[in-house]
């Protein structure tokens, strides 16, 4: 299959090179399957807070800000899955109908749910031969860099005994969020690129994760206590801001949005499962490129 290399990026150190971000874009043939564009980010220690709902002596807090590294590179489109690419798995009698059948080719793929991502990454697997999946929250906070928001809840005492001080924080944030007027899907590229070479990363299109919201008490050292709460039939997403949704929602605006100021549109990117052999085998094929 034919490569069209867009930008490649090589760090030359004492030793081999090492290979710290690329992004790889199959040429698309008319009605072809191929595999989507992906960047490939080496992993970084970054601060991250956990998704979910914390509390400490039965106090809501906010989640912990901790050091956190992925454990090998994450291989993430470089662009949301798009109607067109959908639509090829509609097609295929595999993926559900989204509710805008009529949606422009090169628009995101909007109005799908958590499950219907789900459904598209293992249709797309199949095809390509290769693993694909929806990203976990800790992925997409490391993809998103400088637009990763933090939601925590600025109150001065987290720990007062009137919950209405949090309370009166959490909603005086929600009400400062200001939601764009035109909330119709864009072109790829629209809201531009972030530091770690990806498009569209806090647009007006929000991104559906694996990640499952999560109930968990803390010590007084910040530190687990107890096993948490774990419900995967509410998502977290990601975008302006963090939020959950029904798994099953396609439209958050509709009543589906568990907490939080609901996201303008649900979509999603993929994914692809990483290992040394892959990206060594990808370095290889760019190089023998190079030299052609």
């Amino acid at each position: 299959m034919p490569l069209a290399i867009k930008s490649t990026i090589l760090v030359a150190c004492t030793a081999p090179l090492l290979l710290t971000a690329f992004t790889w874009s199959p040429v698309r043939q008319a009605g072809a399957i191929t595999a989507p564009a992906i960047i490939v980010l080496q992993p970084l220690t970054f601060f991250h807070r956990k998704a979910g709902d914390f509390t400490r002596a039965g106090k809501p807090v906010n989640a912990p800000l901790r050091k956190f590294a992925l454990e090998r590179p994450l291989a993430i489109m470089t662009h949301q899955v798009t109607a067109a690419d959908y639509r090829r798995c509609v097609d295929d009698q595999a993926c559900p109908r989204p509710a805008d059948q009529t949606a422009r080719a090169d628009l995101p793929v909007v109005n799908v749910s958590a499950r219907d991502a789900e459904i598209y990454a293992a249709w797309l697997s199949e095809k390509i031969g290769v693993t694909y999946r929806l990203p976990t929250d800790e992925e997409w906070a490391f993809a998103a860099g400088g637009r990763f928001g933090d939601d925590s809840i600025r109150v001065e005492q987290e720990t007062t005994s009137d919950p209405a001080q949090r309370w009166l924080a959490r909603y005086e944030q929600e009400a400062a969020r200001q939601e764009p007027v035109d909330k119709a899907p864009r072109p790829l590229g629209s809201f531009g690129v972030n530091e770690r070479g990806l498009s569209d990363m806090a647009g007006n299109v929000w991104g559906l994760t694996s990640y499952c919201f999560v109930r968990q008490a803390l010590d007084r050292a910040d530190l687990a206590s107890g096993a948490p709460v774990v419900n995967c039939g509410v998502r977290v997403v990601e975008g302006r801001h963090r939020t959950y949704v029904t798994d099953f929602v396609r439209d958050a605006h509709a009543g589906g949005c568990a907490v939080g100021t609901p996201p303008a549109n649900l979509g999603f990117r993929l994914v692809r499962d990483q290992s040394k052999s892959t990206l060594l085998s990808a370095l290889r094929s760019l190089l023998r490129l190079g030299r052609a």
